[in-house]
């Protein structure tokens, strides 16, 4: 018998023996530094322990809380499983369907993704795939069957080797793969178990029919619960993704020329996040194609109709990815920035600004289109004026070679750039004093030649979508501002003239 005493904050264990002695010993408690060390380690281990399984629980959380859907999704696979599992339950069911109702839970489990699109593809693929199977393996079978048995296991392995070689070979092929992959892989699962199966088995159409009227009820279940509770459609998420994408580049090409004219040092977070917002664009491609290709098995929802141009979707994912790249050769010299001429990049900071804001607003212009899904009556406005910035910016870049390499004779010798600063006109003067070296003009010039080729670019942007929006649709956005859209045409012509003042300046010179 074993009693634990507590005296005075010490813990000793007391040993009694009654029957065959009298013996009362008391055992001295452990102590030392390996006692208070292992409990030390205790402490640690559940303090680790515990303080792990927070974290783990606050990183649960913020992930749902950022996306709902994926909580929703979660509950819509509960729901699915939970129906289907009725057939195991309810006695009525499971007599109808036999005992390949396990079936129908593989299914279930199998085939029900994220999207409708993705759902209703791997459901029409395992369905098509299954019962086309059937039928040719329940066929061949009747064909070796009548043959005697000395040719029967021979015609089942020719066929089982022609067939499933040829459904294997199918896979490589690029469009099969891109659309029926799932389904070719089934066709080959199925034949396979129906085929050597049926050698051995009687009965064979009885256990056939059963899987397939499984697999259909599992499919079937998996396409009402994905398009009847919350749906969540493929061609919606890729339009929202192309729509965000756009807007990430818009604010990289600020981010990008403002940190280049910035001579300060201090750089925050959400402007370095927004610096690398183009990376979304470039590693975009696989989730687009993959997008694009569930979205056509959807039904029409939405403002989506069933024959909508999905792959309009591709090509502007593939021009923005060209704009991306060219963003991010332009980030690439901002590390070099202090190496230019500080004059310079003051002259030259107004006509970058402008070619920066006015690309930018045409890109959030298009985000807006393709959200609204209206088409813009200012747009040609707007790249006229994109144009005209920067062929100022050309004529700018051309007038760089006279003023590094050309000697001057005299100091009083001078020459005059005029630069566009709130439709003003102040003139920056060279001299042979302060003539710039060639050195100083070259990362400029190099950054400058960048920022003139992302408006080639975004033009590139603007006819994809225009041309989504001819074959879409689109219906034409109201003209509620007629007084902004007068300005804008005159704010054009100015700039126009101002341009031309500019030429007749630079031929003088």
């Amino acid at each position: 018998m074993t009693d634990m005493k507590d005296d005075v904050g010490r813990i000793e264990w007391r040993i009694r023996v009654d029957d065959n002695g009298s013996s009362d010993q008391v055992l001295a408690p452990e102590s030392g530094p390996v006692n208070g060390f292992r409990r030390a380690l205790k402490c640690l281990i559940a303090n680790k322990f515990i303080l792990g399984l927070w974290m783990f629980l606050e990183k649960v959380w913020h992930l749902g809380n950022d996306d709902p859907r994926k909580v929703i999704h979660c509950l819509k696979v509960g729901i699915a499983l939970s129906l289907v599992s009725l057939f195991y339950y309810m006695r009525p069911l499971y007599d109808g369907v036999g005992g390949t109702a396990m079936w129908a839970v593989m299914t279930v489990v199998v085939v029900f993704e994220y999207t409708v699109g993705a759902t209703i593809s791997k459901c029409l693929n395992r369905a098509t795939g299954t019962c086309l199977a059937g039928l040719l393996a329940l066929g061949i079978h009747w064909v070796a069957s009548k043959s005697g048995d000395k040719f029967e296991p021979i015609i089942t392995g020719a066929s089982l080797f022609v067939l499933a070689s040829a459904a294997t070979f199918s896979r490589f092929i690029p469009a099969v793969k891109k659309r029926f992959d799932y389904g070719a892989m089934i066709f080959i699962l199925t034949f396979s178990l129906v085929s050597v199966s049926g050698y051995r088995v009687e009965k064979l159409f009885d256990m056939a029919k059963q899987r397939s009227s499984t697999i259909i009820i599992g499919t079937s279940l998996c396409i009402l619960t994905s398009m009847l509770v919350f749906p969540i459609w493929a061609g919606q998420e890729l339009h929202c993704l192309i729509t965000r994408n756009m807007e990430k580049l818009a604010k990289s090409l600020e981010c990008c020329v403002a940190e280049y004219f910035d001579d300060g040092e201090k750089t925050t977070n959400d402007s370095v996040k927004n610096l690398l917002a183009y990376k979304c664009v470039l590693n975009s491609k696989a989730t687009e194609e993959s997008m694009a290709n569930f979205a056509r098995w959807e039904p029409a929802h939405g403002n989506f109709n069933f024959q909508h141009p999905w792959n309009q979707y591709l090509k502007i994912g593939a021009s923005m990815r060209d704009c991306a790249y060219c963003i991010e050769a332009l980030k690439s010299c901002i590390p070099h920035k202090n190496q230019a001429s500080k004059s310079m990049k003051k002259h030259l900071s107004d006509i970058c600004h402008k070619v920066n804001s006015i690309s930018s607003f045409i890109l959030r212009e298009l985000a807006i289109n393709l959200e609204t899904k209206k088409k813009s009556s200012n747009m040609s406005i707007s790249i006229e004026e994109m144009n005209t910035s920067v062929q100022e910016l050309k004529n700018y870049l051309k007038s760089l070679p006279g003023l590094v390499l050309t000697p001057r004779s005299t100091a009083t010798s001078e020459t005059i750039i005029s630069s566009e600063r709130d439709h003003k006109t102040e003139p920056l003067i060279l001299t042979s004093n302060n003539s710039i070296p060639l050195v100083e003009v070259i990362p400029l010039v190099t950054f400058a030649s960048l920022l003139i080729e992302i408006p080639a670019r975004i033009e590139a942007i603007v006819d994809a979508v225009e041309e989504l929006a001819n074959k879409a649709e689109f219906k034409l956005a109201p003209d509620d501002k007629p007084k902004q859209n007068e300005q804008n045409i005159k704010n054009v012509t100015e700039q126009l003239n101002l341009h031309e003042k500019t030429m007749k300046t630079l031929e003088s010179v």
